[in-house]
């Protein structure tokens, strides 16, 4: 039986992006919502937690929580003077140090336990004494750059994990997956130039940030060729996903023989999401964790961590959430999705569908695969 790791911690949920109605600031024209209105709301991440509990798959899993990463691990991807300003504006009332990243009073540590469930996710797992693992995490990480926050990311979580096993246990060679539904500018940002750490995003095409596509960016010096961007035409659905996978991603992990890859797991693909057009349900990401497991068993012997990003469709992110866990334990539990149940996915445009796939074709010759 797979032994997967659930990390997850209380703290987590009570981060707080301040009043915002979405994503925008209460204030001026922008009336103030009836609950907290932030689209980054502690409740879609807590949800899942109360479904995988409910369900009764926390009984298969080896559930953590883990302590705060240590200035020490955030050094390895933040300089000191970005860190400091977030702490010293955390200790008193917060703010915002970037671009659609508010937050308030104790976020810094928030942040810094969110980080310390990726890397405590990755070590048991590289250490053996777990097969997979999934890391709750919040605040989300994959838009922070190393000296600035953005789309509600305030440290860069993978990053800061993937340096901490390349300390720690020296691993060398890494890929990381993003199927956030917006683009991995972050993580893209940090490993740019480095040729050991392979980064894919595939996201919806110009989305977030707003405008980017990214096909024609693929590292720089040394790491040319180790970043990939997979733009997706919004609409286009569950198959243009699974053909983006098979026919690029894991070709091309496989050429990158990592010792270890990390998903960064956005679940806001999904048919609802206020803030992406894409069509995924639950089954889909069933079906994607379970090609990315199959890979990792090719191309590392099996050496997976899921780390959850971004999704903001409250009432059906835990859905999608419990899909992915299921799938990383092979347990399936009696929870049924009830928007596949009523039988009304939305069924994507078959031309969107062949077009997209059209262009990921062509993309995947340009890369050589």
């Amino acid at each position: 039986m797979t032994k997967t790791g659930l990390f997850t911690d209380e703290r987590t949920f009570w981060h707080t992006g301040g009043l915002q109605a979405l994503f925008m600031p209460v204030g001026g024209w922008v009336q103030p919502p009836n609950a907290s209105g932030y689209a980054e709301s502690p409740d879609s991440k807590r949800r899942i937690l109360s479904l995988i509990q409910v369900s009764g798959l926390a009984a298969s899993l080896d559930v953590r929580s883990a302590p705060m990463a240590t200035r020490e691990d955030l050094d390895r991807v933040h300089p000191a003077s970005y860190l400091d300003r977030f702490k010293a504006l955390s200790d008193a009332e917060g703010g915002d140090l970037g671009q659609l990243a508010p937050f308030g009073p104790g976020s810094y540590e928030v942040a810094s336990v969110s980080a310390g469930l990726a890397i405590a996710a990755c070590e048991a797992v590289v250490t053996g004494g777990l097969d997979n693992a999934f890391s709750l995490s919040r605040p989300p990480g994959h838009h922070c750059l190393r000296d600035t926050p953005m789309g509600f990311c305030l440290l860069a979580n993978i990053p800061i994990a993937v340096e901490a096993m390349r300390a720690r246990h020296g691993i060398e060679r890494v890929a990381i997956i993003d199927w956030d539904v917006h683009h991995g500018n972050g993580t893209q940002a940090i490993y740019y130039e480095d040729p050991d750490v392979l980064t894919i995003s595939v996201h919806q095409d110009h989305c977030f940030p707003p405008g980017f596509s990214g096909e024609e960016e693929r590292g720089a010096g040394a790491g040319v060729g180790a970043n990939i961007n997979i733009p997706l035409v919004a609409g286009c659905g569950e198959q243009a996903y699974l053909h983006a996978f098979d026919r690029i991603v894991a070709p091309a992990v496989e050429a990158f023989r990592p010792e270890l890859i990390v998903i960064a797991s956005g679940l806001d693909a999904n048919m609802v999401d206020p803030l992406a057009r894409m069509l995924l349900h639950s089954d889909s990401y069933r079906a994607l964790t379970g090609r990315v497991m199959a890979l990792a068993d090719r191309a590392c012997g099996g050496r997976l961590v899921v780390v959850h990003e971004g999704g903001y469709a409250e009432a059906y992110v835990p859905f999608c959430g419990l899909a992915v866990v299921e799938t990383l334990s092979g347990v399936r539990t009696a929870v049924e999705d009830p928007i596949l149940g009523m039988g009304v996915a939305w069924q994507p445009d078959p031309r969107v569908v062949a077009f997209q796939c059209g262009l990921v074709d062509e993309l995947a010759e340009s890369f050589g695969l």
